[in-house]
Parts: structure tokens; C-alpha cells; sequence
């Protein structure tokens, strides 16, 4: 029985520690809550990371891209 609950503490745990995240310390002093700017970096890199996709035979043919490390188009999106 005792080790049923030790991963119920840990993920507790867890979730207490990221609570510290989610909490915004002061709305008046005009900071952004940390979790806020993490979900901004994470989502500006993925659209770079589209935007680099999507347009990639017009960066190839511009020169700006190599194709040096060529990716088998079976991995390629469409």
C-alpha cells in the first residue's frame, strides 16, 4: 500500500512547485507572470520554426538556405 501513494506525493509535489509559476506576485507593479513569458517564447518559436517550413524552396532559392543536410521527403511536411 505504501508504495501506491509515493507517486501521488511526488505528482502533488510537482504541482504545488509549479504553482509558484502561475501565481503573478503583484498586478499593479506591471510584471508579466513568468509562465506567460515561457508560453510566448514557446509559441514564437514554433511559428519561426513553421514560417521556416512553409517557405523553404523560396530560402533555398535565394540562396539563404543550403541543402546541404538533405532530409529524406518521406519526413518532410506537404
Amino acid at each position: 500500500m505504501q508504495g501506491r501513494s509515493r507517486p501521488l506525493r511526488q505528482m502533488i509535489s510537482w504541482l504545488r512547485a509549479a504553482r509558484v509559476f502561475m501565481i503573478a506576485p503583484n498586478l499593479s507593479a506591471g510584471e508579466a507572470s513568468p509562465l506567460l513569458i515561457l508560453t510566448v517564447v514557446v509559441l514564437a518559436l514554433l511559428i519561426a520554426i513553421l514560417e521556416v517550413d512553409m517557405y523553404s524552396a523560396d530560402l533555398q532559392s535565394l540562396g539563404l538556405m543550403d541543402d546541404a543536410f538533405s532530409i529524406d521527403p518521406a519526413f518532410k511536411s506537404l
